[in-house]
């Protein structure tokens, strides 16, 4: 190989491999990285230790293949070798990590919202077959209880469908910074006031302007969703508090805390996920889709914010969000 070949295989970023008779005789900077600088001088078979890869980078013509686990465990590449010349070949190595992860949570994500839908679709259908019959269809007591099944299905599934049009709109618009501005401490009052019923909603602020560029309709939801989760897991006749700071770091630090059961630690890195549930049976009785903290989730990431979630199991939760001040 001329030493141009040589030098522009050195400027690539993708990993690079020159191999000579079975081994490898140059690798760029991002092949050492990704296999170690020893591999310079070693036989293929020992560099790569994959046989359909060797295979590949062996084979007279050259070829393809797909390896798992070249980088991470759960990683995936392809392994493309081109005949260069003469007893010489180029070794091409892509990352489809993040293609084959982002298909994959396509697939589980349809999956998901398939099986949410069937439950509450298929329960409706057996209530109205149920109503067709005039047996139990003139029993005026057992009517009443089966529209009322019937009405609280159809709910459940027009509040998911509510939630799966959300997660897209909020997709569509994700590269999109917000411009408006929005007074935090406005908005959670505004919000707040929506509230009424058992679970009394304190707002509390700092005193310092915290208004920040963004979307006011995603960020009602945000308090929304955050709210009333508090609220639906908050102890009988306990308080679900808001508190609004403005801090000089150019942060505006937003919580909403319940004093209620709490969620247990194991559940807390997955609470975010699309249709995940700590608690299924009293999420479903509540009303819940299992998208509502996935929607938060996507809106602050869109508003360049953070979202955690802080739990003790007793004590209660506590969600916050910090977002950019808006700059003069």
């Amino acid at each position: 190989m001329t030493i141009e070949g040589v030098h522009l295989l050195e400027h690539l970023q993708t990993p690079a491999l020159m191999v000579s008779r079975g081994q490898v005789r140059f690798a760029n900077s991002a092949a050492k990285a990704l296999l170690g600088a020893h591999i310079v001088g070693q036989d293929v078979r020992i560099a790569i230790r994959e046989p359909r890869a060797v295979a590949a980078i062996l084979s007279e013509n050259g070829g393809s293949a797909r390896i798992k686990g070249l980088s991470t465990g759960g990683s995936m590449w392809e392994v493309d070798c081109k005949v260069a010349g003469p007893n010489e070949k180029i070794v091409s190595l892509y990352d489809l990590s993040e293609r084959v992860s982002v298909a994959k949570a396509h697939a589980d994500f349809v999956a998901n919202a398939s099986h949410e839908l069937r439950t509450p679709l298929a329960n409706v259908i057996g209530y109205c077959e149920t109503l067709m019959n005039p047996k139990a269809g003139n029993d005026e007591a057992l009517r009443g209880r089966f529209l009322g099944t019937i009405r609280h299905e159809a709910q459940r599934m027009q509040a998911l469908i509510s939630d799966l049009m959300s997660l897209s709109r909020i997709e569509a618009v994700k590269h999109e910074a917000p411009l408006d501005s929005i007074d935090m401490v406005a908005l959670a009052h505004e919000v707040a006031g929506e509230f009424r019923g058992t679970a009394e909603v304190a707002v509390h602020a700092n005193g310092a302007e915290a208004v920040i560029a963004g979307d006011r309709g995603q960020l009602s939801q945000v308090l929304r969703n955050l709210i009333d989760n508090s609220r639906k897991y908050a102890k009988a006749d306990g308080a679900v508090e808001v508190s609004v700071e403005a801090a000089s770091t150019g942060w505006v630090l937003v919580t909403v805390r319940d004093e209620g059961e709490g969620i247990p630690p194991e559940h807390l890195p997955r609470v975010t996920e699309r249709f995940y549930r700590a608690d299924t049976s009293r999420s479903r009785a509540a009303g819940g889709t299992g998208l509502g903290l996935s929607i938060v989730k996507h809106i602050v990431e869109r508003h360049r914010g953070r979202f955690d979630i802080e739990s003790r199991p007793g004590l209660g939760t506590t969600a916050s969000l910090m977002l950019p001040l808006r700059g003069e």
